[in-house]
């Protein structure tokens, strides 16, 4: 028996990441009937219709989709949650708020719903499309354990979820899996470009990167040993990955990337003062 078993959901917004997290939702058992889109696109809403969902005009009854809910998915833009949200506030009583939106931190959150503070702000990624992603989670001191199980039950649908008990450290959450997807892409890009300057072909380059980064986090995820461990294993005295290894760290590869993970960090901060001013 699952926490979500006949809970209703509502998805304030029907863009990609709430797409991701319903296929999510379906995939691991949630009936779609259970699921209510709220969007003022009648495209989107059609959309929604057709995999047997509720859908509500946002534009006509915004509160429609929050009255009977137990779970309010907030899924729009930062800059349009105050206009959106402001729509339905009154509305809320019990249910639990899940906010997916970059930045805006759960005590902003809480005014822009009126005081009301049975909020969790979620951090997830873009591999959550594909039920790979991996999701940081933080609650005010409003949400009760089973609130605490059901943000976890909807969010793990899409992946792997953490929580963290400082809010601050959703920044840092940010800067290791929220914008982390591009770090590993630009990697592969990088892998690529080597291997076709040294005669592959691009498909073949593409796929033998792929694959390997592929393998190696699943390789890593399924270990006993710390990262380290593992590279050490692979890595024989005087052989070719020890050659690849000594001119990644004699070009500090190690501290370049640990500076772009504290500049991500530090625009979030900066991102989560501006949306609050």
């Amino acid at each position: 028996m699952s926490v979500l078993d006949n809970k209703k959901i509502s998805f304030i917004g029907g863009g990609n990441m709430a797409q991701a997290l319903i296929s999510g939702l379906v995939s691991c058992g949630t009936k779609p009937e259970l699921i209510t889109v709220s969007a003022p696109s009648k495209e989107t809403r059609e959309k929604y219709d057709s995999q047997g969902m509720n859908t509500v005009d946002a534009s006509e009854n915004p509160k429609a989709a929050v009255i009977d809910a137990d779970v309010v998915v907030l899924a729009v833009k930062p800059q349009v949650m105050r206009r959106v949200v402001s729509e339905f506030a009154d509305a809320l009583d019990k249910q639990l708020v899940i906010s997916v939106a970059a930045g805006l931190s759960t005590e902003l959150l809480s005014d822009m719903l009126s005081g009301y503070s049975n909020i969790v702000r979620a951090m997830p990624n873009t591999p959550s499309m594909i039920q790979m992603g991996a999701t940081g989670l933080y609650g005010t001191d409003n949400i009760s354990a089973e609130q605490k199980q059901l943000a976890t039950a909807v969010m793990e649908a899409s992946g792997l979820v953490m929580w963290v008990d400082d809010e601050e450290h959703m920044h840092a959450v940010t800067a290791v899996s929220g914008s982390a997807p591009a770090y590993m892409f630009y990697f592969i890009e990088s892998m690529v470009d080597g291997a076709t300057a040294l005669g592959l072909d691009k498909e073949q380059a593409s796929a033998l990167a792929m694959q390997t980064m592929l393998g190696a986090a699943k390789m890593a995820m399924g270990s006993e040993d710390t990262p380290a461990e593992l590279r050490r294993k692979v890595t024989s005295p005087n052989g070719t990955t020890q050659a690849a290894v000594e001119s990644m760290q004699a070009n500090d590869i190690g501290r370049q990337i640990s500076e772009a993970m504290k500049a991500c960090y530090d625009r979030s901060q900066a991102l989560s003062e501006e949306m609050s001013k």
